[in-house]
């Protein structure tokens, strides 16, 4: 891995999350590679794989890791995130349908993608943040296969039920992850 790569863990139960970001400052271009694992005994879903809409529009190819939204949490302080949305209201007459990967126990994902966050300023700091689940069948259908994955459309419900793994800070001068939470 290139010295300018900085790697940092989350884990939260069953599910860990390595990521290794990157920071190219004349083109604010954020660069993140990822692997989740899942040592739990069951199936978890992974949102990482964008939404329907996009796939629809010709945005995104199937099974591909999505575009990131981001939030600009203070000046300088951005959040890219791959979550579950809920449903906009008003709803749109073809909705961003979430779509997710489905880990099983004991397997692992890798994944990458590189985003320049369009904020008025550049970052002072980033953080990614998945959205992960129990796989409950009831929740996800439509599975498709795609870029060697097989993607699963999920229910808008799942905004509000899965969990957020959130990478500490990255300093993008120093290019290095920050210590604690804050």
């Amino acid at each position: 891995m290139p010295a300018s790569i900085a790697l940092t863990p989350v884990a939260d139960g069953p599910v860990s999350l390595a990521a290794a970001f990157d920071y190219e400052p004349r083109s604010g271009t954020v660069a993140v590679r990822y692997r989740v694992d899942n040592t739990g005994d069951v199936a978890v879903a992974v949102f990482d794989r964008g939404n329907r809409h996009a796939v629809l529009t010709g945005r995104q190819r199937s099974g591909a890791v999505g575009e990131p939204t981001f939030v600009e949490d203070v000046p300088g302080d951005v959040t890219l995130r791959h979550i579950a949305l809920p449903l906009p209201d008003p709803a749109p007459t073809l909705p961003p349908t979430p779509l997710a990967v489905q880990l099983q126990p004991g397997a692992s994902l890798e994944g990458e993608f590189a985003y320049a966050p369009p904020t008025q300023d550049a970052p002072r700091r980033v953080r990614w943040c998945l959205g992960v689940m129990p796989f409950d069948a009831a929740l996800f259908d439509s599975p498709e296969e795609g870029e060697g994955v097989t993607v699963w459309q999920a229910s808008f419900d799942t905004a509000s039920q899965q969990q957020q793994l959130c990478t500490a800070w990255f300093d993008v001068s120093t290019r290095r992850f920050e210590a604690g939470d804050d």
